[in-house]
């Protein structure tokens, strides 16, 4: 017989609101020599990707990825790399950037199924039709580089997933259960998968939503009812945090921990660029274990395994 849930509350540097926050609590600036470490690195690269740090080395900027990988799995689950000189870059050698630094984290991990390691999201416009909600992507660590902003808009809102575990805690208790229960998801027409919002896996929280893949007309009515509630806790006053992206800021997370939003923003003038960001999905060694349910999203669930990103010629494949 299985035990009752026993709901308790999160607790750590991960569990925070954004009206809390300030930007020494997230920032972390670079100087100009970091886009000069970055190009003796792709040099040295010879136009090949990076199997890992040692195939680029970064004597300054190393020890700054390794401390935002710290901040990822043990920290705040988030961090803004700024101050990279985009101009040192163009085109092809901007993503080649991308790679280099996320070789620094972990394993690159294929965004579709040709295997591409860069995604580029466009806009303004780009998904304006869907309601924009909360995400977690499926790695253990996200990158967004932002190669250029709109005037106004196109702004990225992150929220800590222990912080709406403990507000649903306090206000709503029933909604808690569901979401810790498993949710029907999409399984490429078999049955349907059931993978829980909020879990734990060898003692470590894992939060994960998808509601893009989630089976929309098989969700009963509670549970579409605390989707409501997590969705009302998310955008409740102070609890999430909004972070308007520079050309060359890099945010990186983790979402297990933190799920992000990303909107379009107004389009612009005639004269004016799109937005543009970089993305890069990584499996990284340090990783946690997650729940045997989420196998069927990230290939295997052990701890620091190679592990997520999108089936290519029948398997998950990392760069």
């Amino acid at each position: 017989m299985t035990p009752p849930l026993r709901l308790v509350p999160q607790a750590g540097p991960s569990v925070w609101t954004g009206a809390a926050l300030t930007p020494s609590d997230w920032m972390v600036p670079i100087g100009a020599e970091a886009a000069a470490e970055i190009e003796a690195a792709l040099v040295a690269l010879a136009g090949r990707p990076p199997g890992g740090p040692a195939d680029a080395p970064l004597p300054g900027l190393a020890p700054v990825l390794r401390g935002i990988a710290e901040r990822l799995e043990h920290g705040r689950g988030f961090a803004l790399l700024r101050g990279l000189d985009l101009a040192r870059f163009a085109g092809p050698a901007t993503e080649a950037a991308l790679l280099v630094l996320g070789a620094h984290l972990g394993t690159a991990l294929a965004q579709d199924e040709a295997g591409a390691l860069v995604g580029r999201l466009a806009g303004p416009g780009t998904g304006a039709e869907a309601p924009a909600r909360f995400h977690a992507d499926p790695a253990d660590a996200v990158a967004l580089l932002c190669l250029r902003q709109t005037r106004e808009g196109g702004r990225v809102t992150l929220v800590s997933a222990p912080a709406l575990h403990n507000a649903l805690l306090k206000s709503d208790r029933a909604a808690l259960t569901a979401l810790h229960a498993g949710l029907p998801h999409r399984n490429g027409g078999g049955e349907p998968l059931h993978i829980p919002v909020f879990s734990t896996a060898s003692g470590s929280f894992v939060g994960r939503y998808d509601r893009d893949a989630m089976l929309e007309e098989a969700l009963e009515e509670a549970q579409r009812d605390a989707l409501a509630a997590l969705d009302a806790a998310a955008a409740a006053a102070g609890q999430a945090l909004t972070l308007a992206l520079h050309a060359g800021d890099i945010l990186f997370l983790n979402p297990h921990l933190v799920w992000k939003q990303v909107l379009a923003g107004e389009v612009p003038a005639a004269d004016e660029a799109s937005r543009e960001l970089l993305r890069l999905w990584l499996a990284t060694p340090g990783s946690r274990a997650l729940p045997e349910s989420f196998g069927a999203v990230f290939g295997t669930t052990a701890a620091g395994a190679p592990r997520g990103g999108v089936p290519v010629a029948g398997g998950m494949v990392g760069g």
